[in-house]
């Protein structure tokens, strides 16, 4: 089994496998008559294949209990997948590389700090909702269309969080 700590999460950290979202890094400028704040443009969204389109949905994940153990991770190949929790809910995230297999000394894990949201680059291999504490709720933007656009790939990890 594979044992992984989960480590804050930064951008620097994160970003061999995507990017980070959070309002309180990011550049922004004042909209709708001054009242308003638009953090722009913050990650890429990628759908890739045929009749591929963005997709916005509400996830509702239920929370886990530490260790978290996984038997799998899973990647989207066609497109990014993007979660930003609504409600300041902290979750862990586990990551490896894109590729046709995964290789353990790569996998990562981190916890976010209940206001961070990630995006997995397209075929960035990652755990499922893991969130912590209480019941989650996140906006997802994701691809839409035709294509298989989920792998799973099985490998036994236990998660605790670090200092």
């Amino acid at each position: 089994m594979l044992e992984l700590i989960a480590h804050p999460l930064t951008a620097e950290a994160f970003a061999p496998f995507g990017e980070v979202i959070d309002a309180r890094s990011s550049a922004s400028f004042p909209i709708n008559a001054g009242r308003t704040q638009r953090h722009h443009d913050l990650v890429p969204i990628e759908t890739l294949g045929d009749n591929a389109r963005p997709m916005i949905s509400l996830f509702v994940s239920q929370p886990i209990e530490l260790p978290l153990t996984l038997s799998f991770l899973e990647r989207h190949p066609l497109g990014s997948q993007a979660f930003m929790p609504l409600h300041e809910e902290r979750f862990i995230i586990v990551v490896a590389p894109a590729g046709d297999s995964i290789d353990p000394a790569e996998v990562r894990a981190f916890v976010t700090d209940g206001r961070q949201g990630v995006n997995y680059r397209a075929g960035t291999w990652h755990a499922i909702q893991s969130v912590l504490e209480r019941e989650g709720e996140f906006l997802v933007v994701d691809r839409g269309g035709d294509g298989n656009n989920c792998d799973e790939y099985p490998l036994d990890i236990r998660v605790t969080l670090g200092e």
